[in-house]
């Protein structure tokens, strides 16, 4: 099992995971290549033993003992042989397998010189260190890695499609918007869509991270990656299957490799600089010191092979990707999706929390609890405002359309216009419907009143007819329970500020606000305001920190787009808030802000630990085998037992 093999592994989770035969199969094939690597290890150490015991007990010519010893060494080097060749004709010459070659090859070749000693039994130890390992590095990745795999294996391999003969398993990916699947008990949901028929409870933890199950009925909207508990479900499609949520959800976790930290990319820069110099050096070494008469060219060479040993980086290479890597799949586990290492360690320096109110702080739920008509009847008023919000999609219209059920079709609704942020006018069989905030009565000239009669804070929503100013009506939206504990928690992990911004009310805000426990607020903010608001807050924050918006993800995409960090509240199955957002919790608590920034600093934490520990032990051992106080096999355990301690401790990201 080769190094390049090995790291390969741990970024494979951005292929063949999406169906379980597949993942099965590598399983399999991946436990095949570790058993095969032991049974080399030990027949090449017993191998190595007995030709220790010929060597010791007679008295042959040396490249007779060379080909003694090269049954062990070939059977445990040749992977690496053959690789390190591969790469050398690639062009890629110094990576470990052709470093860790040359050095055991001219261990080998060293016997050859006068007076050198054979330096054959320590060339077969050294190869033998080496894929041991890289035995333990390969185990270490994998339970990294099938970690990951299980946690991402969310999407079905199999639909049942509702046909005219019957139920027919279809692959997901052939099924079409409109058409109907059944979905039976223990099965994953394979679309995203809305349930016919059928009653039941939903298994989301592969989404949100939440144990608790989902209760479903008719009319329910569904999510795919779910699993159905227990009743059997009819379910209309709604997007296609790679638009589905389970699918979003893959490709974001795939890409997320793609958006590296500040700390990768320092290593990756560090390798290709470091690793040419350390090597420079070994030639070097090997040449100066015997021409200048400091001790023979046998001396020389082994000192330089070993510091050749020391001098790859993978340690770094590896467990510094592996690391966030880790944090990522460990975020997903809790229902937290982060689209790159990048922004997982921009959590680490958050200082500003900027939240918009619906939806956010507060259940995003409203009702009307209160109708206020001043020159009409209460029921008339709810009608003439549930014809105007018939075709809108905002809360509050929906909420209107709530409180008024009897609104039918059959009234002439023409003549629509939208005022951003501030209300809707439309011509209801004949009559120029206004429905808004005071904003937008104000433009229209249109005086309000009767105002102090709305003691409790919520949303007015102000109504004239031609005109007439006819009343206006009072929605509400609850503060969720867990607000307030997520606005403790952030300022317990270090958040310096945080701030409420709302299209809402001062007297909404502000009571809102209270609840909460936020710094400050804005009120009464159209989109584009909201966005300046939080320039400035960009603009007026230190420079050391970063400036989070939290969000529906819906009509907040702009801010979302604009903060250091854009974070989608509250965001099953919706596309504007992936799209968007830079982190998408998968349910609607806000308590997991607290929970990704603690898992964001120990995932840099341990990639620091790693780069420290990895360059110190090596510019240790560079320098030891300089001065030749460092074996080759003291080399080898500053390569390879160095990567394997630190891909061990990577791996603690997942906990």
């Amino acid at each position: 099992m080769s190094h390049d093999h090995i790291h390969n592994h741990a970024h494979e989770h951005c292929h063949g995971h999406c169906g379980e035969h597949a993942h099965e199969h590598h399983h399999h094939n991946e436990e095949g290549e570790l058993r095969e690597t032991i049974v080399k290890l030990v027949l090449s150490a017993i191998l190595l033993v007995v030709a220790i015991i010929i060597e010791k007990n007679t008295d042959l010519k040396t490249w007779q003992y060379l080909l003694i010893y090269l049954i062990p060494y070939l059977i445990v080097g040749w992977e690496t042989l053959k690789e390190g060749a591969e790469k050398l004709l690639e062009g890629e010459a110094l990576d470990e397998d052709f470093l860790m070659g040359v050095a055991t090859v001219g261990a080998l070749a060293i016997g050859f010189l006068p007076g050198a000693g054979t330096q054959f039994p320590e060339a077969v130890f050294v190869m033998l260190f080496f894929q041991l390992g890289e035995l333990f590095e390969g185990i270490a990745e994998g339970r990294s890695r099938r970690s990951i795999s299980a946690l991402m294996d969310i999407r079905p391999d199999t639909a049942n499609l509702e046909t005219p003969e019957g139920l027919k398993v279809v692959r997901p990916d052939s099924v079409a918007v409109g058409e109907t699947v059944v979905v039976k008990p223990g099965e994953k949901v394979p679309m995203d869509g809305v349930v016919l028929e059928g009653n039941s409870a939903l298994d989301t933890k592969a989404l949100t991270g939440e144990s608790v199950p989902r209760n479903i009925s008719a009319g329910d909207s569904i999510i795919s990656g779910c699993i159905n508990l227990w009743g059997l479900l009819r379910v209309k499609v709604g997007k296609p299957f790679g638009e589905s949520t389970a699918s979003r959800v893959l490709e974001l976790v795939e890409n997320a490799a793609g958006n590296k930290s500040r700390s990768e990319s320092f290593i990756t820069r560090f390798a290709k600089i470091y690793t040419p110099i350390v090597v420079g050096a070994a030639v070097l070494l090997a040449i100066i010191p015997p021409l200048a008469g400091g001790g023979s060219f046998a001396t020389w060479l082994y000192r330089a092979l070993t510091f050749l040993i020391v001098s790859c980086p993978c340690a770094l290479v590896i467990s510094v990707p592996l690391s966030f890597f880790g944090g990522i799949g460990g975020a997903s586990r809790r229902g937290i999706l982060v689209k790159g290492a990048n922004y997982l360690e921009a959590l680490t320096r958050l200082g500003t929390v900027v939240f918009d109110k619906t939806g956010t702080l507060t259940e995003g739920v409203f009702e009307v609890t209160a109708v206020h008509p001043e020159i009409i009847k209460e029921k008339e008023l709810l009608h003439l405002t549930a014809h105007v919000e018939r075709h809108s999609k905002h809360p509050v219209a929906e909420a209107l359309r709530k409180a008024y059920p009897e609104e039918a079709d059959d009234c002439n609704v023409e003549d629509v216009r939208e005022f951003a942020g501030k209300g809707v006018q439309a011509t209801v069989n004949g009559r120029r419907i206004s429905a808004g905030n005071e904003k937008m009565m104000e433009e229209l000239g249109i005086k309000v009143h009767g105002c102090e009669k709305c003691g409790g804070a919520g949303t007015i929503v102000h109504v004239a007819v031609d005109s007439e100013y006819v009343g206006h009506i009072l929605i509400s939206d609850r503060v969720k329970s867990s607000s307030a504990e997520a606005i403790a928690m952030l300022k317990a992990a270090g958040a310096g500020r945080t701030v409420m911004l709302t299209g809402d009310s001062a007297k909404v805000a502000e009571s809102v606000a209270k609840t909460v426990g936020v710094d400050s607020y804005g009120a009464g903010l159209l989109p584009a305001e909201k966005l300046s608001e939080l320039e400035t807050l960009i603009d007026t924050a230190d420079k050391k920190t970063t400036v989070a918006f939290v969000g529906d993800g819906i009509n907040d995409a702009p801010v979302l787009a604009r903060a250091d960090i854009g974070i989608a509240m509250g965001a099953l199955g919706s596309d504007a808030a992936i799209e968007a957002a830079d982190v998408v919790l998968m349910d609607d608590d806000p308590r997991k802000i607290a929970t990704a920034i603690r898992i964001a600093r120990k995932t840099v934490g341990i990639s620091r630990q790693n780069i420290c520990f990895a360059i110190t032990v090596k510019l240790a051992v560079l320098l030891l085998a300089a001065f030749g106080l460092a074996p080759m096999w003291l080399a080898v355990f500053a390569d390879v037992g160095v990567t394997v301690i630190a891909v061990l401790n990577a791996m603690r990201t997942l906990a």
